[in-house]
């Protein structure tokens, strides 16, 4: 993960990240096959972390938008160059030529939609957000923050990006779903 997001996986050879793990780059390819598979495998791995970390926030005993504003600071990136969003800003820009990435993509976004969307339903339900389309939202507030989170990544600023873009996302979040 930290040697695609340092120099992308354009740049990455085979051979390189061998040297790099101490094996050898046929050993690599044998269980990866092509570099977007290892590129898939990286962001799975990432994102099984991020979804046990979802799972513990969400099951704490908070208020709903406590537990959002907390939903918002996981999801968005640490800084500029964060190793989770490069491999997903990679692998957005290949999905258009590979089914089985843009397949993987959607099950990952789908983890987190469905989230939300409980997260937001048992907001309204005890009411602590106004009555709303929770799935219209939900993917609204997910959109805005992919929007945002490229930003930090792309930013030279680490310390103000990430800051700014939670800002952003918490006056979205207001907005989106206002509280009762």
């Amino acid at each position: 993960m930290t040697a695609i997001a340092e120099d992308g996986l354009a740049a990455l050879t085979m051979s390189a990240l061998a040297e790099r793990l101490g094996t050898s780059g046929g050993h690599i390819l044998y269980y990866f096959g092509s570099k977007d598979l290892l590129l898939l495998a990286a962001l799975r791995w990432s994102e099984a972390a991020l979804a046990e970390e979802r799972r513990q926030l969400l099951a704490r005993r908070l208020s709903a938008p406590r537990r959002l504003d907390l939903f918002l600071g996981l999801y968005l990136p640490r800084g500029p160059r964060d190793p989770r969003w490069t491999l997903w800003i990679e692998l957005w820009a290949r999905i258009p030529a590979n089914e089985e990435l843009r397949a993987a993509q959607r099950e990952l976004d789908r983890a987190w939609q469905d989230d939300l969307e409980s997260l937001l339903t048992k907001g309204v339900e005890r009411g602590h957000f106004a009555p709303t389309d929770v799935p219209a939202r939900a993917s609204e507030l997910l959109a805005l923050l992919d929007g945002l989170s490229t930003r930090v990544v792309l930013a030279d600023d680490p310390v103000a990006a990430p800051r700014a873009a939670l800002e952003s996302a918490r006056r979205a979040a207001e907005l989106l779903v206002p509280r009762t």
